[in-house]
């Protein structure tokens, strides 16, 4: 399997001589993946066949399954995925060359826990290598959904708010009536413009009862119906949960607060923190840890920001309550 794949604003090329494992970056590139052209990629990850350990003979240790040389790493049992890989930094291309090599432990968990296995290794393969690349050019990752709304005037919304709060139901909502997206849970964005990273969509199986994957708090995978990698936000909302369901302005702090708290939260993020900062130390490249309260409290400062109070159940789409409070002159 060989494939070109548009993510957090970086190509990355995939090539994977492990049939399941293929399978299982075909199903998290969500219909993204198209064939390589042969152009230089910005990340090339290569998955081998080989079960053997990486040879670190005269390497630094790092830390606890990490060693390092010059521009290079090696970690073992990635983000607890049961991938070893091997981490060449260099201009223009990073390689990361993976191999499955889980303990009999995780063997038996990643058989067991199945959809959190597919997961890790989604992270390890597709999101972080080019997550960390991305980083390197000022970006940072966000817990945050953004959609160029069909209607409300054609803005560009972008969603924060914690896992669970709505944010996908709210973007599934608007692609199904002509609207686009870079993403539905994370972005890297520079505090001015976003880029997508690459994920299925996750909804409810109310909202989809499709035959996606299903994953864990009972939602399912989807295609994506009309995707771009990047955007440029021209308003933030902050989506929270209440009885009265509502729009009204939201404090710019406030607003940074919860861009930030939720990409702290984020379950999609929470082994990233780690990967990176591996990564940074081993090569010397980039700070240790994005500025992610400083690029949240750029957006928050530049933009207009709202506050989209949700009810329990499904209510007006998000276009119709962006025109509401337009009608009422918030987010001028």
């Amino acid at each position: 399997m060989r494939g070109l794949l548009h993510t957090a604003g970086e190509r990355m090329e995939l090539t994977c001589a492990v049939p399941w494992i293929a399978d299982v970056i075909a199903e998290g590139a969500a219909g993204q993946l198209t064939s390589a052209d042969g152009a230089t990629p910005d990340v090339r990850v290569t998955v081998e066949r080989d079960s053997a350990a990486f040879d670190v003979t005269g390497w630094r240790v790092l830390t606890r399954d990490a060693w390092c040389r010059e521009g290079q790493v090696v970690i073992g049992n990635a983000c607890s995925s049961g991938l070893d890989l091997q981490v060449t930094v260099g201009e223009p291309t990073v390689e990361v060359v993976a191999r499955w090599r889980p303990s009999s432990t995780g063997r038996a968990a990643a058989a067991v826990l199945r959809a959190r296995a597919r997961l890790l290794l989604r992270a390890v393969l597709l999101q972080y290598p080019a997550l960390w690349r991305s980083q390197q050019r000022g970006r940072v990752p966000l817990h945050a959904s953004v959609c160029g709304l069909a209607a409300a005037d054609g803005r560009a919304v972008m969603l924060a708010g914690p896992g669970g709060v709505g944010k996908s139901t709210l973007v599934h909502r608007e692609q199904l009536s002509g609207a686009v997206s870079t993403c539905d849970n994370v972005c890297v964005s520079d505090g001015q413009c976003t880029w997508g990273l690459v994920e299925p969509l996750r909804l409810p199986d109310e909202v989809h009862a499709g035959k996606g994957r299903r994953m864990p708090y009972g939602r399912r995978e989807a295609a994506w119906p009309r995707r771009t990698d990047r955007m440029a936000p021209d308003l933030l909302v902050v989506l929270v949960r209440g009885a009265q369901p509502g729009v009204t302005r939201c404090d710019p702090a406030l607003a940074a607060r919860h861009l930030a708290a939720g990409t702290y939260m984020a379950g999609e993020l929470r082994r990233y923190w780690a990967f990176a900062a591996t990564l940074a130390l081993a090569t010397g490249l980039g700070s240790s840890h994005p500025p992610v309260q400083h690029i949240a409290q750029e957006l928050s400062t530049r933009l207009p920001c709202l506050q989209v109070t949700l009810g329990d159940r499904p209510g007006a789409p998000l276009r119709e309550l962006l025109n509401a409070a337009a009608a009422e002159e918030l987010t001028s």
